[in-house]
């Protein structure tokens, strides 16, 4: 993918910085992009995942749903698809003097920690998980970690999307800001929900290998099986509730950037896509990026988890109820602040889990968005 001409691209980094909300974002294994903007008022921001029923627009939601990280609904009141059409959407902007630059608002001073200090945060939050599991009240947590990479007055969030799509061919690339939730990058490989009537498809995601050297693993341990069968069942059960006709495939090999991870695709029909914010609902958030029991899991990793995951390991996408719905899981994602970008990675423990892999895990899972910088 190429960049658009350098005057577009400065306006679209500026849109970063103002009043205005949009998403630019690419489908796996396509070349073109979609862009979506309101520009008039302040987002819509929900309650409840079931509030979504009926909605058209761009979701970004949260892992867990608060005052301060609402799930919050972009109007498409633009939509292009292309760069010909998007050009021709933000030259459209600028004539309407509707691109207002505002000074960003100063973040919280980046944490500081070296990789001694990072490992013993992690292993003092990885013992506290692993109480639970071999008391067997969870049969799996998901704990995650942020870290931190400055960036410069030249850093631009377009050109780091373009790189991110032209990287990872397989993955859903996004761009999102909205002065509600701030902007975020990402490069995710799961749907958490995706099709149009009658014909949908989820996925379970689970488990998570590197390759090395440019070969693909294909001997897969039994934790990771059993992560991944973990995550299966749970799918499979909410499938079964919601929809009919299910057959399934897998689980596969898949690579994401440089990494391979355990999948089964869930294919189901649907007849009332009217309340696909009820099967969000019990979908979101999946054992994938939480556990089970789910609300077990959810309770403990708010908890103690050790600080506010925000919009990563929430959903995000096009949605729209009478069309093509496209929504992801949000992983292996960056949030862009004024003077760095915050990163955010996690993996499943079980009872069997070791802390040193765990951890060479979230790092190998950072270096998809830090590859970008």
């Amino acid at each position: 993918m190429r960049l658009p001409d350098k005057h577009i691209h400065q306006l679209i980094d500026k849109l970063t910085k103002s009043q205005c909300s949009f998403a630019l974002y690419r489908l796996p294994w396509t070349d073109e992009c979609h862009f979506v903007l309101q520009a008039s008022e302040e987002v819509e921001k929900l309650d409840n995942i079931t509030d979504l029923n009926g909605k058209k627009g761009f979701v970004i939601a949260p892992f867990r749903q608060t005052e301060e990280h609402p799930i919050v609904l972009i109007h498409p009141e633009m939509t292009a698809y292309d760069w010909e059409e998007i050009t021709q959407c933000i030259a459209s902007l600028e004539a309407n003097q509707s691109i207002r630059e505002e000074k960003p608002a100063a973040s919280a001073p980046m944490v500081t920690l070296n990789e001694t200090e990072r490992y013993d945060r992690y292993y003092a939050a990885f013992r506290r998980f692993m109480e639970p599991l071999k008391e067997k009240k969870c049969r799996k947590l998901v704990l995650s970690r942020p870290a931190f990479s400055p960036i410069d007055e030249q850093f631009s969030p377009l050109e780091t999307f373009v790189k991110a799509c032209n990287d990872y061919p397989r993955m859903m690339i996004y761009l999102c800001h909205t002065p509600v939730t701030g902007t975020w990058l990402g490069s995710t490989p799961e749907i958490i929900l995706s099709g149009s009537t009658p014909h949908w498809k989820t996925v379970a995601l689970a488990g998570t290998l590197p390759i090395v050297n440019g070969v693909e693993p294909t001997e897969w341990n039994d934790k990771n099986k059993e992560e991944q069968g973990i995550v299966a069942e749970y799918v499979r059960k909410i499938i079964k509730k919601h929809g009919q006709k299910m057959t399934e495939k897998g689980p596969y090999t898949a690579r994401a950037g440089q990494l391979v991870h355990l999948k089964t695709d869930f294919l189901f029909q649907l007849k009332e896509t009217g309340s696909l914010g009820n099967l969000l609902k019990e979908l979101h958030p999946t054992p994938a990026v939480c556990g089970l029991p789910k609300e077990e899991a959810y309770r403990f990793i708010t908890e103690n988890e050790g600080y506010d995951r925000r919009y990563y390991t929430g959903f995000i996408g096009w949605m729209d109820p009478k069309g093509q719905t496209d929504l992801y899981v949000n992983l292996r994602c960056m949030e862009i602040r004024s003077t760095e970008v915050k990163l955010y990675a996690g993996g499943g423990i079980l009872p069997s889990s070791e802390v040193r892999s765990e951890w060479e895990e979230t790092g190998a899972k950072m270096k998809t968005m830090k590859n970008l910088l």
